[in-house]
């Protein structure tokens, strides 16, 4: 792993800026610390729901869909005593 970092700066809004301040001096972390702590929460967050909605475009375009009117049945009858299986792909 690339331990190298680089410098940006930013416009914070007030209310946030203050937040930011009050974290680091409660947590002992400076504000540097914690806004790249939060940016690569964000990215990692951001890249795995852009990558499953792109594998679920490549499941869709392949075919592998299941009809909404089941989908519709099957949680029509959750909690029911006829509880239908999930429905499957065709």
């Amino acid at each position: 792993m690339n331990t190298s970092s680089m410098t940006i700066s930013l416009r914070l809004k007030l209310p946030s800026k203050k937040r930011l301040e009050k974290l680091a001096e409660r947590t002992g972390r400076s504000r540097s610390f914690l806004a790249m702590q939060a940016i690569d929460d964000y990215l990692d967050a951001q890249e795995w729901q852009v990558e499953g909605i792109r594998a679920s475009l490549r499941s869709a375009d392949a075919g592998r869909v299941v009809d909404h009117s089941r989908v519709a049945a099957w949680a029509a009858s959750w909690g029911s005593k006829k509880e239908k299986a999930v429905p499957k792909p065709v």
